[in-house]
């Protein structure tokens, strides 16, 4: 990689991503730290870590949202709702290997219900009153496989 390829990356950030993180592995791999393009690199790493809290709580809602409509709608049950329970736990349970991601979990429990709630009244029409007002279910709970009723 030349100087000049160097000179520009913080332009090849913004223009073409994964070509950037190619020539930062590069970089990394060669011990070039003083080439990084640090101030990128940083905002993309804090950036990942946020997306991956994110996919957390997304997860977790969706996974509520079925549970819910599971438990509150037991005449609709579907194998749509099942595999897509058994989908989120288990994207889930590979997330939550990281104990960060599991902490996280752990306290965006009462936020990933809440949007839950909100999502199973839309798609059931039930009232918000049907369900309960806080998660009855932990984050090791919700991962388990026998969490759901015949």
């Amino acid at each position: 990689m030349t100087d000049t390829q160097v000179e520009a990356l913080p332009t090849l950030y913004e223009r073409d991503e994964t070509a950037w993180l190619e020539i930062m592995a590069e970089l990394v791999r060669d011990r070039r730290i003083e080439d990084l393009d640090l101030l990128n690199l940083s905002e993309f790493l804090s950036d990942m870590a946020r997306r991956d809290r994110r996919e957390v709580e997304s997860r977790l809602a969706v996974l509520l949202a079925h549970v819910l409509k599971w438990t509150y709608q037991p005449d609709r049950r579907s194998g749509g709702w099942r595999a897509t329970v058994e989908v989120q736990r288990h994207e889930l349970e590979l997330l939550l290997q990281s104990g960060t991601l599991r902490a996280h979990a752990e306290e965006a429990l009462a936020a990933a219900y809440a949007a839950a709630v909100r999502q199973a009244v839309a798609e059931t029409g039930l009232p918000p009153e049907t369900f309960p007002a806080e998660s009855p279910y932990s984050v090791d709970g919700l991962i388990r496989m026998d969490l759901l009723p015949a």
